[in-house]
């Protein structure tokens, strides 16, 4: 049986990439990120995922980003990026980024859940495991517990740091006044934050809102966008295209078969998400890309980029073409104030929800 060839990276995947600062640390990220959450399980074929997260580094994107319960099943999604990096990206280590995070449920029991630091350390050495690697270089707290002391959370992530685990430590889904409490512990900890990372896009814009009501927090006073800036701290957003709502795919009114909204069991997207309302928005957003010779989730991307303040956009791929398209936005004008504010309008919080 032949041997197939090694992977040898494209020598001009830095040439096209942008790449920009994490807040005031001294990292850069590439402005598209690679997200492993739906589509690195069991259920996609292993050829189909070595694909795609080849292709990415050879298209200039270095960072990787997991938890600890992607999949399906959970754990599933480190499994097999470590089956990946064992193959293909070992000999590449340090051109990369690779990020995890545990807050979800992973485990049965009282340890396996929230923020305590039983459960994070354990998670780490875990996923570490199943990834084959000696550290990560992002390790994220991936909500907030506000059962646990945020002391004891935030003394778990900064100990991951000093025990050489990970390289830099995160937050994800916190509010702006728990991210400011989370940065001060952090910093008299000697692990400074280093990257947040919320959900954003043209149809989910709290981020940007300063008159949220928190659920652990109470009344916020600051949007998470400005207190980053004001911490210095980078973010880096999933869900840019609100799962799939920010593409082409639902336009015509109906789920075509095999995507998200067509699933019966779908956690996050069903068919009442295609609403005449959000139809009339996507449609007239989709128009605004035609415009600018993009698809719209060329658009939706360009449009969560377009704040110096958000330093990456996480994406999913289910293929390689899917990928390449995505890219593709980074190669168009960037917003102007004009387009900006024609998309204003039908860029509306709470479309498809």
């Amino acid at each position: 049986m032949p041997i197939a060839p090694r992977y040898l990276a494209d020598e001009a995947r830095y040439a096209s990439m942008t790449y920009r600062r994490t807040g005031r640390s001294g990292l850069d990220l590439p402005a598209l990120s690679l997200g492993l959450w739906h589509n690195f399980g069991d259920t996609t074929p292993f050829q189909t995922q070595r694909d795609v997260a080849r292709r990415a580094f050879d298209l200039g994107i270095t960072h990787f980003d997991l938890a600890n319960n992607y999949g399906p099943p959970y754990g599933s999604a480190e499994e097999n990026f470590g089956r990946i990096f064992d193959k293909d990206l070992h000999p590449y280590r340090d051109e990369l980024i690779i990020s995890t995070k545990a807050g979800y449920d992973m485990l049965p029991g009282p340890y396996g859940d929230h923020g305590s630091r039983k459960y994070l350390l354990s998670s780490l050495d875990a996923a570490l495991e199943r990834m084959g690697l000696d550290y990560v270089d992002i390790f994220y707290h991936h909500r907030p517990d506000p059962a646990t002391p945020l002391e004891e959370t935030m003394g778990a992530l900064a100990a991951a740091v000093h025990s050489g685990k990970a390289l830099y430590v995160g937050v994800s889904n916190y509010s702006a006044a728990r991210t400011r409490e989370a940065a001060a512990i952090l910093d008299d900890l000697g692990a400074p934050l280093l990257i947040h990372q919320p959900s954003y896009s043209m149809f989910n814009r709290h981020v940007e809102n300063a008159s949220l009501v928190d659920g652990y927090d109470g009344q916020q006073s600051e949007s998470l966008l400005d207190v980053v800036e004001d911490l210095g701290v980078g973010t880096i957003v999933f869900s840019p295209l609100q799962q799939g709502l920010l593409t082409g795919r639902y336009l015509s009114g109906s789920a075509p078969e095999g995507s998200r909204a067509a699933r019966p069991d779908s956690p996050f997207l069903s068919s009442s998400n295609i609403s005449e309302t959000y139809l009339e928005r996507a449609r007239a957003l989709n128009e605004i890309a035609e415009g600018r010779g993009q698809s719209l989730a060329q658009l939706a991307v360009s449009w969560v980029l377009r704040d110096p303040r958000v330093t990456s956009a996480l994406v999913g791929a289910s293929s390689v073409a899917q990928l390449e398209d995505t890219v593709g936005a980074l190669a168009a004008e960037p917003l102007t104030a004009e387009e900006i504010a024609a998309i204003d309008p039908f860029a509306v919080d709470g479309t498809g929800r």
